[in-house]
């Protein structure tokens, strides 16, 4: 049960890291053009926007100020949903 554990929690944190890395692309603007970044930023793209998609729509067109807060609400409720699942592995319902 330990392991299943640490493998949820990895998993969150990897899904979180992808996240704070898209957001932190689209302040960078890196060169599309570049091949290999291409990649990568598709690749993070393509791994974020199933969670990030689906938030965006529930907010109001263009957020506050044209800020795009669904990164930090996905973070918040993964960070919800990680500990929920911990509990109810190792404490039961």
């Amino acid at each position: 049960m330990y392991i299943l554990g640490r493998v949820i929690s990895a998993l969150f944190e990897i899904i979180n890291l992808l996240i704070i890395a898209r957001v932190i692309i689209s302040w960078i603007q890196p060169n599309p053009g570049d091949m290999r970044w291409r990649k990568v930023i598709m690749t993070i793209y393509n791994l974020t926007e199933p969670i990030l998609g689906p938030i965006r729509s529930l907010l109001p067109q263009g957020g506050i100020l044209g800020l795009d807060f669904s990164p930090l609400i996905a973070l918040f409720a993964l960070n919800i949903i990680r500990n929920f699942l911990i509990r109810i592995m190792f404490f039961g319902f």
